[in-house]
């Protein structure tokens, strides 16, 4: 579903986006192949909609957890750039030396580069990082989160066409 100037609100089913049509809030800008039927119609259901009127919707940001940490780094160490193995959160500096948990201050680690940097900073275990981790936007992270999005969503979540 598309805000009424084409930005991404949400993912809808395709019950509530016929709703919305019937009822005039919205339109359709990309339809699917697919149809549902009633005892003496049937309907093109729709891909993509469009809301008549502009929702105002404030900007969400991502919830900190192990699981957003490790998609926000696609499942790499950090460290090493393995993908392989059991992967682990690490903090950047140590707990036990002030750190938090915080999006600059957690990455992804493989066990092998966890257990080797231990308890130190990066300083002080000698270790580098492939990347600089921070706060992902709530877009590029929804972008990356739907795995197979239907070739008509691409234009509008800015993935570029088919």
């Amino acid at each position: 579903m598309l805000n009424q100037n084409y930005e991404p609100l949400l993912v809808c089913n395709a019950k509530r986006a016929l709703v919305l049509l019937f009822l005039g809030k919205a339109e359709v800008v990309e339809n699917s192949d697919f149809f549902a039927s009633s005892i003496r119609r049937r309907f093109i259901l729709p891909s993509v909609v469009r809301l008549g009127s502009f929702i105002r919707k404030p900007r969400l940001e991502v919830k900190l957890s192990k699981q957003n940490i490790l998609r926000r780094d696609r499942h790499v160490c950090q460290y090493c750039g393995t993908s392989q193995g059991p992967l682990t959160i690490d903090h950047l500096v140590p707990k036990s030396l002030g750190g938090d948990d915080a999006w600059d201050n957690l990455v992804c680690a493989c066990t092998v580069c966890n257990n080797k940097k231990a308890n130190r900073s990066l300083k002080q275990s000698r270790m580098t990082l492939i990347k600089k981790p921070r706060r992902p936007h709530y877009f590029s992270f929804i972008q990356y989160s739907i795995h197979n999005p239907d070739d008509s969503w691409k234009p509008y979540l800015f993935l570029g066409k088919t």
